[in-house]
């Protein structure tokens, strides 16, 4: 039980490197444990790498990297963590597979962990990175449009000299190697193109406790502003990830209900909320494209599996995941640096996929494909 405080409070960054722990008294105190206990735990942790003593001046936190410590012959194996948000959901698996096919090859074994989009996942999972001595990690931030919590274990990450690479999403304070999609510029050509079939009145549905939705929202923005649509706060949406299923419904169907907010064009977050939505929209029986046009993101395998196939923006998916994976395997190889001169951070340009799901405002022959 000691060793395990002290561990974690050195892996989260309480104690830094030639930091004073408590003393022996103060951890007898703390634990209701006999000096022998202590004692023992602490020259545990001395002969494992993360403490030092100095005669005199009590116990201290050591400085500690891969390469400098003990590791059993299972602690060798080489590992690569691949962190995302979800695991078995909507476009992760490919991005996954791409990841784990090229780091597999290479010789290293993948672990896949998933945050669930919670702060408190995100934090155990860094921790078991570093305790278990990861080579580095692909890792899709959590709720990466707010200030990170957990931005303490990022800096051990960092400390400890195991190199990370952001996926989808990053923490703009650490400004780190990462691999996304150009979100606002996705979400400029959803609203171009409805603005190109003569949709005036467009909604906007965005998650933003992720910084994919802040981002596609501005692209939104955007869009109107340069062909000089007004710009409607009533048809700006904005949920957070626990509230996809309730708030953005909920909103969608009010919408639907009004005469001043009912718009002719929807832009969506990504292809998962247009599924939601067109739930409402059968219970309705308002013909897609031919009442209302709709948006997707993603080009997820929602995208054709509907009664209306989606028009959406294309995710690279299994690229993005491989190319992620050649990047990490790149700073693990140049010594586990994150400040990698020959390691840049890459933006794919997004593109529009033309499919059904939104027509012309003029159009009548989509008024005959009606979802039922």
């Amino acid at each position: 039980m000691v060793k395990s405080w002290i561990k974690s409070k050195i892996e989260d960054g309480t104690f830094v490197p030639n930091q004073r722990i408590r003393s022996e008294s103060e951890l007898m105190k703390k634990f209701q444990v006999s000096r022998h206990t202590v004692r023992i735990a602490i020259a545990e942790l001395v002969s494992e790498g993360w403490l030092y003593t100095e005669q005199g001046a009590g116990t201290f936190c050591a400085r500690r990297s891969v390469q400098e410590q003990p590791v059993s012959a299972e602690e060798r194996e080489k590992k690569v963590a691949i962190v995302t948000t979800y695991i078995s959901d909507y476009i992760f698996p490919s991005i996954i597979r791409g990841a784990e096919s090229e780091i597999s090859k290479r010789g290293y074994q993948v672990s896949l962990f998933s945050t669930d989009n919670d702060y408190d996942n995100e934090k155990r999972i860094l921790e078991t990175i570093i305790s278990q001595r990861y080579d580095g990690a692909i890792i899709e931030p959590t709720r990466s449009a707010s200030s990170n919590p957990n931005i303490r274990q990022y800096l051990n990450l960092e400390t400890m000299g195991i190199p990370y690479v952001m996926i989808n999403a990053y923490y703009e304070e650490l400004e780190p190697v990462s691999i996304v999609l150009d979100d606002e510029k996705g979400a400029f050509l959803q609203t171009e193109h409805l603005i190109n079939l003569g949709h005036r009145d467009i909604a906007g549905f965005f998650k933003t406790d992720d910084l994919q939705g802040v981002k596609r929202m501005k692209g939104f923005l955007k869009a109107l502003r340069k062909y000089d649509i007004p710009v409607n706060p009533n048809h700006i949406i904005t949920y957070s990830t626990t509230e996809k299923t309730t708030k953005a419904v909920e909103e969608f169907k009010a919408m639907l209900d009004s005469t001043e907010r009912k718009p002719s064009g929807i832009v969506c977050y990504n292809d998962e909320l247009v599924i939601l939505l067109l739930h409402v929209v059968r219970e309705r029986g308002i013909s897609v494209p031919g009442d209302l046009s709709i948006v997707g993101f993603d080009d997820s395998f929602l995208s054709d599996v509907t009664e209306v196939k989606l028009t959406t923006i294309e995710h690279p998916k299994s690229e993005m995941g491989k190319k992620a994976a050649k990047m990490i395997l790149k700073m693990i190889e140049c010594n586990g640096s994150q400040l990698n001169e020959n390691v840049e951070s890459q933006v794919f340009e997004p593109k529009l996929v033309v499919r059904e799901s939104a027509a012309s405002l003029g159009e009548e022959a989509c008024k005959n494909k009606e979802i039922s």
